[in-house]
């Protein structure tokens, strides 16, 4: 629930910051803020509370603490990565696999 919570005041806020700076409504933008946000959030929990998302990974699963960390370090690139036009779209659909 606060991932949701979070994902929506970072787009509301990133919303009305740019209809202020530019005077429109940036909703592809804000989106991708939110989005950047977001996982930026969710990979602090990678960190933050690394052995109890270990203790989730099945014990056949090797090097479990590792594959936590690995997989916030891929949230924080993939938030950077939708904030870059030219790189949105690939990780868009990365993010689309990886989250799935």
């Amino acid at each position: 629930m606060a991932v949701l919570i979070v994902l929506i005041l970072s787009f509301s806020a990133s919303l009305g910051i740019t209809k202020i700076v530019s005077g429109e409504w940036d909703y592809i933008l804000s989106g991708n803020i939110a989005m950047c946000v977001m996982l930026f959030f969710t990979a602090f929990g990678h960190f933050r509370f690394s052995r109890g998302m270990a203790r989730m990974i099945p014990k056949f699963i090797p090097n479990r603490m590792e594959l936590v960390y690995l997989t916030g370090f891929i949230e924080i690139a993939a938030g950077i990565g939708l904030l870059f036009p030219y790189w949105r779209q690939s990780t868009g659909q990365f993010l689309v696999l990886f989250l799935s």
